[in-house]
């Protein structure tokens, strides 16, 4: 199966929560209302120096396809 890069979630236990998850490694949850991540990977002291300048860029592309994807539906 292939999965997109981003998908969006919810869930009705935490209302206030926007869920974006990234699929292709790194791996992550982020929560839109706080910008909370949670990583699905384990990342030893080499990965993180890539990772950090790696994060902003996927957390932004992360907010980035919340907003299309609000618009699209607005759209319609």
């Amino acid at each position: 199966m292939e999965l997109p890069k981003f998908i969006l979630g919810d869930n009705t236990d935490l209302p206030e929560s926007i869920f974006v998850i990234h699929t292709e490694f790194p791996r992550f949850i982020i929560d839109l209302k706080d910008d909370e991540v949670e990583w699905l990977e384990d990342f030893d002291k080499d990965d993180e120096k890539e990772l950090s300048s790696e994060a902003e860029s996927l957390i932004t592309q992360a907010n980035e396809f919340y907003d299309r994807e609000v618009n699209r539906y607005e759209d319609n």
